[in-house]
């Protein structure tokens, strides 16, 4: 039916169309105008609107698509906060801990090195009346060794005098 209705116009444009006179008419040009017009409207009519309304279609669900992506990267931003927060918690909880460890362990370490060090004065103490008793073994061991070698009779107090002062000095 469609095709008769187009067939129809058409026929009815080239019928109503001017045969090349000079002289006007304006109502025939306007019907003329009417069929075109008309004819258009029906041949582009639906291809347009199924056009526009897949392209209005098409944007709709983009925007969608954009909207749901926006709500996602909202909740992933969020998700970085509170993944930054807690970061930042763990952060500050990690410093107040590692000072009082290192608090913890320089006082131990002190305490360690105040021991080290009464033990090495101790030690060096010892060490330096060890020294000591030995020097005066070598000195007396030295006067004696003197004294026996000299002879008996000149054995008196001024020699044992003198042997001391020259060991002594």
């Amino acid at each position: 039916m469609s095709r008769i209705l187009v067939f129809m116009l058409m026929i009815s444009t080239y019928a109503l169309a001017s045969s090349g006179n000079t002289e006007t008419d304006i109502v025939q040009r306007t019907v003329n105008f009417l069929l075109f017009a008309g004819l258009i409207w029906y041949l582009v009519a639906e291809p347009v609107k199924s056009y526009f309304a897949s392209r209005s279609h098409g944007i709709a669900d983009e925007m969608k698509k954009v909207q749901d992506k926006l709500k996602e990267s909202v909740s992933l931003k969020k998700e970085a906060l509170a993944k930054v927060a807690a970061a930042e918690k763990f952060a500050t909880d990690l410093v107040t801990n590692s000072k009082k460890e290192n608090k913890v362990i320089n006082d131990a370490i002190m305490t360690q090195c105040e021991s080290d060090i009464e033990i090495l004065v101790k030690q060096q103490a010892v060490l330096m009346d060890f020294e000591q008793r030995k020097m005066v073994r070598n000195v007396v061991e030295n006067i004696f060794s003197e004294v026996l070698s000299q002879s008996d009779d000149s054995f008196d107090k001024e020699a044992m005098a003198n042997v001391i002062l020259k060991k002594v000095a």
